[in-house]
C-alpha cells in the first residue's frame, strides 16, 4: 500500500505541476480521468472508481482551501500541514 504524497515540479524556480498521490494499493492504474469545472484539477480514477490521485495543473493559482474541499468531495481526508511542509 502507498500513502497519499504530494510531488511538485519546478521550473525555473516556480511551482510549474503537481500531483497529489493518494492512499492504494501498489500497481494500481489510473482506468479513467476527469477534470474539475475550472479545469484547474484532475482527478485520477482507477477501474474500481475509487480516487487514486489529482494532478494540480496550476500549483500557483490552486489554494489549499479548493484542493481540501475536492478532497472532501471524494471521501478523502484534508491535507495535513505537515504534507505541506517542505
Amino acid at each position: 500500500m502507498t500513502e497519499r504524497s504530494l510531488q511538485i515540479t519546478y521550473r525555473k524556480g516556480r511551482p510549474f505541476a503537481a500531483y497529489l498521490y493518494l492512499s492504494r494499493m501498489s500497481g494500481v492504474k489510473t482506468a479513467k480521468t476527469e477534470a474539475t469545472q475550472d479545469r484547474l484539477l484532475v482527478i485520477d480514477y482507477a477501474a474500481d472508481g475509487r480516487p487514486i490521485g489529482i494532478e494540480i495543473v496550476a500549483p500557483d493559482t490552486v489554494t489549499v482551501d479548493r484542493l481540501n474541499a475536492l478532497l472532501e468531495a471524494l471521501g478523502q481526508a484534508p491535507l495535513a500541514a505537515k504534507e505541506l511542509s517542505l
